[in-house]
């Protein structure tokens, strides 16, 4: 049987929007994600199509040649295999368009296609990895054989899928460092747009009782099997829905969110959000998480947010301020950041 091979090489940061794209197509069961390895200087090109909707006759690129001294931007690379069938330009297609904006913003290479007559055995398997986040956290494979260094370690098992949470993007990793520091055992806490549910488990991991919501069908189906995997079902309760308001404003990266979303009431029932979703999405939903926060004086009262840079820090926290927050922590990583604010207590 023939197959088409796409591939393209990716940074970690984009790995893990190229893996929420991918899930939205649902004809890629057959992936494979590995280290990118820069091609031998020796090495002769193969012919490939640039993109499946160029023009019909091979393209031959030269083969990259990289000085000792050069670093390449790539960390990942992926292929995904289609069944080379009546369907199999359609779906290349509509893959081709969903990436296609990661590539013009540098994050990916262009979208290569070949006609391969077998595939990897191992195809619709990511590479295991063993991934250090913070003082403590250990991101590894369930299956992953892994000998703890610290006896403080907290190891975060997660299955292989394409929802969003890989723990490679700045995003969550800045996002677990705060995690790690204002998450307390017993605490009732909120992880709104939960993708692999990595944060889930971390926070269960470090004593709270988790409510774990998402609007992507993948997603929840992944922080599920997150939670399956790490023996955590007493302690994190994963739902389709979302906040407040949060059900009538789409998916958080333009995909199709599940129809007729409960959406869960604020009502002072956390003592922390972790939300790594757009700035757009956190501006909106200021209001709703000042209500959903209980107002303490100890401990509680925390919002922690990702999935924003720089550019847009101000409008976040400006929005915030105004729903009655505090600026309490902040992580950066390149034009990346996580922060964490307080619930101002009221004044009585």
């Amino acid at each position: 049987m023939a197959w088409m091979e796409l591939s393209l090489n990716t940074t970690s940061e984009a790995l893990d929007w190229v893996r929420t794209l991918l899930a939205a197509t649902n004809s890629t069961e057959d992936i494979r994600v590995d280290p990118y390895v820069a091609p031998c200087p020796a090495e002769k090109s193969q012919p490939v199509v640039k993109s499946p909707v160029a023009e019909s006759a091979p393209v031959v690129q030269s083969p990259v040649v990289q000085s000792p001294a050069e670093k390449s931007p790539w960390d990942f690379s992926i292929c995904i295999y289609l069944p080379y069938d009546a369907r199999a330009n359609a779906v290349a297609n509509e893959i081709f368009e969903r990436l296609s904006p990661l590539h013009r913003t540098g994050l990916t290479t262009e979208l290569n296609m070949a006609i391969v007559e077998t595939k990897p055995t191992h195809s619709a398997r990511f590479v295991s990895q063993v991934h250090r986040i913070g003082q403590r956290f250990v991101v590894l494979t369930p299956d992953a054989i892994y000998q703890s260094e610290r006896a403080d370690e907290v190891l975060l098992r997660l299955q292989t899928t394409l929802a969003f949470g890989s723990g490679l993007h700045p995003a969550t990793i800045l996002s677990l460092r705060l995690i790690e520091r204002h998450v307390r055992p017993q605490m009732d806490v909120l992880d709104l747009g939960s993708g692999s549910g990595i944060f889930s488990i971390a926070m269960a991991k470090l004593g709270a009782q988790v409510l774990a919501l998402d609007n992507d069908r993948v997603a929840v189906q992944a922080t599920q099997a997150a939670v399956g995997w790490n023996d955590l079902s007493q302690q994190v309760t994963v739902r389709e829905g979302s906040l407040g308001q949060g059900c009538e404003l789409g998916h958080w990266m333009g995909g199709e969110a599940i129809a007729d979303l409960e959406g869960i009431q604020p009502s002072e029932s956390f003592d922390l959000i972790a939300a790594n979703i757009l700035a757009r999405v956190h501006i909106a939903l200021a209001d709703d998480f000042s209500q959903a926060l209980r107002r303490t004086h100890a401990s509680g009262g925390v919002l922690i947010t990702a999935g924003f840079t720089v550019d847009y820090e101000s409008e976040v926290t400006a929005a915030l301020e105004k729903a009655g927050f505090a600026l309490l922590d902040r992580e950066q990583m390149g034009e990346w950041v996580a922060i964490a604010y307080r619930l101002c207590p009221s004044e009585s």
